[in-house]
């Protein structure tokens, strides 16, 4: 057994076994047991696919779209003192507001139809993006950039071959977090104003106290959010494993 399921599988086994003891009642933690068979009815019967891909569609819009206004951003702010100026004081204030509370802002704005929910998660995916762009910029050599202004070398060539090497690093690590964030932001957006997705799926089995269906909806999202994570883990070690296994040695 690899040793990756060592835990999963004693968490799972004593779950069950504190369940058939009857120390825990079904309707806080049903076992295992019954939350596989929720699994496998809510499967079949082609639910939850239908809800997971409504929810992945939904997580790459907003994921996406906050990739890459994060990364133009991060890059022009990062590159310019007076825009970082300019803008650093309404950044701040912004930052520390979470998504949920702008989901009523999105309702009044743009009703409960999608743009609503890719709005908040554009919010909360963006700042991940956006600050680690901001970061990497400041921390790659600025000899290189000077230098490269010095021969009045094209800004959209600055940008490719000296700013974007360095700073990909950063950029991974930024849609890694922000890829998360927009997971827990399209939970929290389905829970209050959808009709399909994940979060409607677990908000509708809380109202009809099927606990067994929460904890369906639950796990999926963490396996779902977890293979997105990998895909983009594997990207990552494609793109710049050669610096992290330099940085190691």
């Amino acid at each position: 057994m690899s040793q990756y399921l060592i835990l999963p599988v004693a968490i799972l086994v004593i779950w069950q076994l504190l369940s058939q003891a009857g120390l825990i009642k079904p309707l806080i933690l049903p076992p295992p047991t019954k939350v596989a068979g929720a699994f496998w009815e809510l499967l079949s019967s082609g639910q939850l696919p239908k809800h997971i891909w409504i929810s992945i569609l939904r997580v790459s819009e907003g994921f996406g779209l906050a990739a890459l206004v994060g990364i133009v951003m991060g890059i022009g702010i990062g590159l310019s003192r007076t825009l970082d100026r300019l803008t650093d004081l309404v950044i701040q204030v912004l930052r520390p507001i979470p998504p949920i509370a702008w989901i009523p802002l999105a309702i009044l704005w743009f009703g409960i139809d999608e743009l609503s929910k890719i709005y908040i998660i554009f919010l909360g995916a963006f700042f991940p993006v956006f600050v680690n762009v901001i970061e990497g910029i400041r921390n790659t050599d600025q000899r290189f950039i000077e230098v490269a202004r010095i021969l009045e070398v094209p800004r959209w060539k600055l940008i490719r071959q000296v700013v974007i090497p360095g700073v990909l690093p950063y950029i991974m690590t930024g849609l890694r977090v922000s890829l998360g964030v927009a997971w827990m932001c399209v939970v929290a957006a389905e829970l209050i104003a959808a009709n399909q997705g994940v979060g409607y799926l677990i908000n509708d089995a809380r109202q009809l106290s099927q606990t067994d269906v929460v904890l369906v909806g639950m796990i999926t999202i963490g396996v779902t959010g977890k293979v997105m994570d990998s895909m983009l883990k594997r990207l990552e070690n494609r793109l710049v494993g050669w610096k992290i296994s330099y940085s190691g040695d």
